[in-house]
């Protein structure tokens, strides 16, 4: 694993601070972001991702955007039993807190992508949970990190809540290359002057593994 030291823990602080599990805990199946900006994470999800091979859908629910012409098997994480259990897309799924553990059960180059829609928010350990996305990608595979300007509040960082689009690209950016990847890029999928923004932070996966 990549030895990287923590940002400052304050930058972190939710105002809820509740057990996750309890926000969580019923199902939200309602879509996140404008038809317009689905339809561009879906459009970009085709030019990315790999048509077969194994997907991880990180923080993922009833639903995941992707294109028809993407059919390998898909693993999604939640916080929801009932939402991901709704996905028909997953192949298989699991319910696990990243906040309280950031350790993914999957063994070292297990998936050809990572995909991450408008959950980074909400990660209270990111160096840790960026770290284990490296670790579980293949060389060179994508992750990709989307996300608006929408979020639950209460449980989104506190320097999430301070930033604005741009900067939140950058804190983005940061946190995948501090985990090693490569080639980070930000892409603006969606402008916002009319409906949701949408901007999309892809890292690959380091070929070199220390």
């Amino acid at each position: 694993m990549k030895n990287v030291s923590l940002l400052p823990p304050g930058l972190f602080e939710k105002t809820d601070d509740l057990d996750d599990a309890l926000f969580y805990q019923q199902p939200r199946l309602v879509h996140h972001i404008d038809p317009a900006a689905v339809a561009a994470l879906t459009a970009f999800y085709g030019e990315l991702l790999p048509k077969a091979g194994r997907i991880l859908d990180l923080m993922s629910s009833w639903v995941s955007h992707f294109p028809v012409s993407v059919t390998g098997d898909v693993v999604g994480h939640g916080m929801n039993a009932a939402e991901l259990r709704a996905n028909p897309r997953l192949r298989e799924w699991f319910v696990q807190n990243l906040n309280a553990q950031p350790k993914l059960l999957y063994a070292d180059t297990h998936f050809d992508a990572v995909t991450c829609c408008v959950g980074v928010q909400y990660l209270q350990q990111p160096d840790a949970v960026f770290v284990e996305l490296a670790r579980v990608l293949k060389p060179s595979a994508p992750c990709i990190v989307s996300f608006s300007n929408r979020c639950f509040p209460t449980k989104a960082v506190a320097v999430w809540r301070e930033l604005g689009g741009r900067a939140r690209a950058d804190l983005v950016g940061m946190y995948l290359q501090r985990a090693g990847f490569d080639r980070v890029i930000a892409h603006v999928l969606r402008d916002g002057v009319v409906g949701d923004p949408l901007i999309a932070v892809v890292g690959y996966a380091p070929q070199v593994r220390s």
